[in-house]
């Protein structure tokens, strides 16, 4: 039966290749416009690491004295200090734990035969690629010995290994960083992520780094970090030893907390330092606060998702309803057309129910048309926001869940909108319609 209502709907767009065409197109635009927003806004709120997102959480100590402020609501703040960080990374507690900050250097091999470029880097500790799940192609992480030494040493990204040595096994080959050589480690295999969510201080959206090397560096060569540094306080740091010593935020701190017992034995730890520095002069409040938040709630925390984008989504399925509407009114219209052949239908035998779900496989083959050409407008619309803005090119693009969705959306929302002239129709009287004949 379902095969005769697919032929009588394909019969019924020849015999009005115009009312259908205008009824496919308005989908289309609405869906396009639909997809376009609710894709970029998708990739937005996409959960970066689903395996480990409940697993890996970010730091934040409350520092500041008592009556002090801070952007936030909970006037947390978002970073850590030095000092806190390497304490944190020292404690007696047996979970991997990261301590990092971004930076960056002019890369060269110390010959004519590259031009040096500038190359974003993480210094960070050896954890970092096992919490975060980082793929290697060549070699493999630095070790506790090389981080405590401030060993000279870098793992690369695979689209650096390519421009410095054409893909090729890298490891154990020098480059330079600045004016000093480093030995390659390892080789990490592409890793792009549509939300930078283990640093969402220097952009949510920004590319992962391309070189990764051991955080006792930033000590040892006295690097510039290239993430923000904020103060609460008037501090006089005339020397990198003054930064390190001071109490302004600048260093990014992550644990992972496999279940409710390790996170609850982290927790008394965190309250046990911070009522042991208060002893030390510091964390001068009468309530210590720290938070631990995971991926999304950190994600959610920092407003990843804007206020504009839910806005915008909110917009386009208007603009959407308003599509809707025009198909309603262009629906009735071939629908009561229609209506002396459905009351000969009905004289012959067809039931109410027959004409009812006829009419609905019609509306549903619309949207799935629609559906499909929604989908190229929205490849073009995902196409015009990567052209104009850079910073969204990972996110303006459709996956497999928007594919599927774009479709549905379509079928669903032409069959609501034929609900009614569906029911109107099948409501015919087929007397009328005979005497008439």
């Amino acid at each position: 039966m379902l095969l005769h209502y697919l032929d009588l709907s394909w019969r019924s767009f020849k015999r009005t290749p115009l009312v259908s065409f205008l009824m496919v197109l308005a989908i289309a635009i609405g869906i396009g416009i639909t997809m376009t927003s609710l894709s970029v806004y998708h990739m937005m709120s996409t959960d970066p690491i689903p395996e480990k997102s409940s697993q890996l959480y970010n730091v934040q100590l409350q520092t500041m004295d008592e009556g002090r402020t801070w952007w936030k609501y909970d006037n947390m703040p978002l970073q850590l200090t030095y000092q806190d960080a390497v304490n944190l990374l020292n404690a007696p507690v047996e979970t991997n734990k990261v301590a990092m900050v971004r930076s960056g250097f002019s890369v060269h091999l110390n010959s004519d035969t590259l031009k040096p470029f500038i190359g974003g880097a993480r210094l960070t500790t050896p954890d970092f690629f096992n919490m975060f799940n980082v793929p290697f192609i060549y070699g493999g992480v630095w070790t506790q010995q090389q981080e405590q030494t401030a060993a000279p040493v870098v793992v690369l990204s695979e689209k650096i290994n390519d421009k410095l040595f054409a893909g090729e096994n890298s490891v154990g080959k020098m480059i330079y960083l600045d004016d000093l050589s480093y030995e390659v480690i390892g080789v990490i295999a592409d890793w792009q992520l549509t939300t930078k969510y283990y640093d969402l201080n220097n952009g949510a959206f920004n590319d992962t780094e391309e070189l990764f090397m051991p955080f006792s560096l930033l000590e040892a060569n006295e690097f510039n970090n290239w993430g923000n540094t904020n103060g609460w306080k008037h501090e006089v740091t005339h020397t990198f030893k003054d930064k390190l010593q001071s109490e302004r935020f600048w260093i990014q701190f992550w644990v992972q907390l496999p279940d409710e017992k390790v996170k609850n034995k982290y927790q008394d730890y965190l309250l046990a330092y911070m009522q042991d520095q208060q002893k030390n002069g510091r964390f001068n409040r009468k309530e210590l606060q720290y938070t631990l938040r995971d991926v999304k709630q950190w994600m959610a925390y920092n407003d990843v998702v804007s206020e504009d984008n839910k806005i915008l989504v909110a917009l386009s399925f208007m603009f959407l309803a308003v599509c809707l509407a025009n198909i309603l009114g262009l629906l009735l219209a071939k629908f009561l057309r229609r209506a002396p052949e459905v009351g000969v239908r009905r004289a012959l035998g067809a039931s109410k129910r027959q004409i009812f779900l006829q009419h609905l496989v019609e509306v549903a083959m619309l949207g799935c048309f629609g559906g499909l050409l929604g989908i190229v407008l929205a490849q073009i619309g995902l196409l015009g926001v990567r052209q104009s803005y850079d910073y969204y090119s990972s996110l303006a693009t459709m996956d497999l869940t928007m594919l599927i969705s774009a479709p549905l959306i379509a079928i669903t929302t032409c069959i609501l909108a034929g609900l009614y002239p569906a029911w109107l129709v099948c409501r015919t009287n087929p007397a009328i319609y005979l005497k008439s004949q």
